[in-house]
Order: structure tokens, then C-alpha cells, then sequence
């Protein structure tokens, strides 16, 4: 018999998806071995290193509990949530060039990140999402509207970020969630509300996607960024963040989320009056953004 050779073990392996269930299913199946067994052969691949691996993805699900997700954290600091992110999106921008035409294109999208915590407190237009949470006070505003600059009344903004160390409420001891909320626009599409001007902070070094970023060489640090899902009845969800103008590692991200459009001047002011009527008795900053989100397809 003629012995097997390394084209024939693909082949073989590719021909058992032969009775797979799901098309879609064996497309990405058979996309996915085609290129591990060109990695395995391209690098001439060892046993002892191919082991490695096998023990770094089972250190990484391990490192995984309901606050921590380590296999996201991977796949951030990989680039792969980001190229996720950037492909959905030209996807769903293509499906609203045949819903409405788009004098503007909605705003970026970028990664969720591993601190989403769902079911944040509703709160109204103007209030302080971050009460007692260490930073300095920020007040954020704007608008929502469509690609065409209508304003969208009732759009849901789901905010959450970090304190004035990088630290998230999910990070800290106990269960409370911090400078979390979900407010929605008034009938103009504007918003606003008081939390923290967001600083730059790791992401978690001490698992295995930390080693893998010091094998590497590489920082494990993201640029001072606020989070922000925003969505409304027939329009693409939109998940964002606004980055800190000159913040630190803002050119290099360690989970290549920054995008341009995202950078935000935030301004300094005295202590006094704040452009919401409200008398501030320290400096605070302010930060203005508006978002475009794209028309839902049928």
C-alpha cells in the first residue's frame, strides 16, 4: 500500500464532513482544517510544541468563571473579536445601502470586551451613573440619530466602564454593580449623564493570555475608554467605545479596538456651573459624541 501522505490526512479528514447536518457548519469546519493543517505544516510543527498548545487552551478555559473570560480576553488581544467586529459591520452597512440611502455612515463599531454586565439599573437623562466610584467627574452628551441625521427618541444607551484606577465593579469584591446604567434619549435623540473621565489600566497578566502577551513582547495595556451599546427598534445595534483623546497606549491598543472616529477631546472646567444647570463644587471634564446608527434591513 502506498503510504499516506500529508495531503492525503487532510483529504481524509475533510471528506468526513461529507455527511454534515448543517452547511454552514461544514463550510467553517472545512475552512478551519484546511488552515491548521497548513499552520502545522508551514511551521514544521513539534509534538512537544503541539502539546503546549493543548495545555495553554486548557489553562485558558480553566481560567474562565462567571467574571472572568479568559477565552475572550484571547481572542481580543488576538485581533480576531476586532476582525469580527469590523466584517459584521460592513456586513450590516451593505444591508442599509438597500434599506435607506446613508448620507453618513454609522459610527464605528469595536470589540464588547469581557466587562459587559447585562441588566445595568435604568436610569433618566442627567443622572450620575457612577456615584462614589473613584475619578474624576465627567459629564457626557449628545445625540442619537440615523444615517440620514434624524434624531431617534427612545434609543437605549447601555453604558459601563472602568473607575478613575482601570479597575471594573466586576474586578472589586462583592456583587454591586458601579458605573454601569442604561438611560434612554428624549424625544430630540439627545442624551447626558455624569460618570468618570475613564483611565488607561491592563487587562488581566496574571493567566495564560498574559503569559502569552509577555512571550510576545508585548504591553498588556488599553488606552482610558468609556463603553457603550447603543440600540433602538429598527436600527443595527451599535457596540462602541469612546476613547480618551492623548490617553495613554491610544496608539496601541493591546486589543487593536481604537478606531479614529472613536477619539474624543475631553474638555477641563472649573469648578461651577455645568452645561446641564447643575452646580459642580470640583473641576470636572466633559466629553460630546453623537451617535449614527444604520437602518435595520428587512
Amino acid at each position: 500500500m502506498t503510504p499516506m501522505t500529508e495531503d492525503d490526512l487532510t483529504r481524509a479528514v475533510l471528506d468526513r464532513l461529507a455527511t454534515a447536518k448543517d452547511p454552514r457548519f461544514a463550510e467553517i469546519m472545512a475552512a478551519l482544517i484546511k488552515h491548521l493543517h497548513a499552520f502545522i505544516r508551514e511551521v514544521d510543527l513539534k509534538p512537544d510544541e503541539w502539546m503546549a498548545g493543548i495545555q495553554f487552551l486548557t489553562a485558558v478555559g480553566q481560567a474562565c468563571d462567571d467574571k472572568r473570560q479568559e477565552f475572550i480576553l484571547l481572542s481580543d488581544t488576538l485581533g480576531a473579536s476586532m476582525m469580527v467586529v469590523m466584517l459584521d459591520q460592513l456586513r450590516a452597512a451593505a444591508k442599509a445601502q438597500g434599506a435607506a440611502h446613508s448620507a453618513t455612515p454609522a459610527t464605528e463599531a469595536t470589540v464588547q470586551g469581557p466587562y459587559y454586565w447585562e441588566g445595568a439599573p435604568v436610569l433618566p437623562c442627567g443622572a450620575n451613573i457612577a456615584p462614589g466610584v473613584k475619578g474624576e467627574p465627567t459629564f457626557y452628551s449628545g445625540r442619537v440619530t440615523n444615517t440620514q441625521g434624524q434624531p431617534i427618541a427612545g434609543a437605549t444607551l447601555d453604558i459601563w466602564s472602568g473607575d478613575g484606577e482601570g479597575n471594573y465593579d466586576m474586578q472589586l469584591p462583592g456583587d454591586e454593580m458601579a458605573a454601569r446604567a442604561r438611560i434612554q434619549t428624549d424625544a430630540q435623540g439627545r442624551y447626558w449623564f455624569w460618570s468618570i473621565k475613564p483611565t488607561y489600566y491592563p487587562v488581566p497578566v496574571d493567566g495564560p493570555v498574559g503569559r502569552m502577551l509577555d512571550g510576545m513582547g508585548r504591553h498588556p495595556n488599553r488606552p482610558g475608554h468609556i463603553h457603550m451599546m447603543v440600540y433602538a427598534p429598527g436600527h443595527v445595534k451599535l457596540t462602541t467605545h469612546l476613547f480618551v483623546a492623548n490617553s495613554p497606549y491610544i496608539d496601541s491598543d493591546a486589543v487593536f479596538g481604537v478606531r479614529p472616529s472613536l477619539i474624543v477631546d475631553f474638555e477641563q472646567h472649573a469648578a461651577g456651573q455645568a452645561p446641564d444647570g447643575s452646580q459642580q463644587a470640583q473641576p470636572y471634564w466633559s466629553a460630546h459624541y453623537d451617535f449614527r446608527l444604520d437602518t435595520q434591513a428587512a
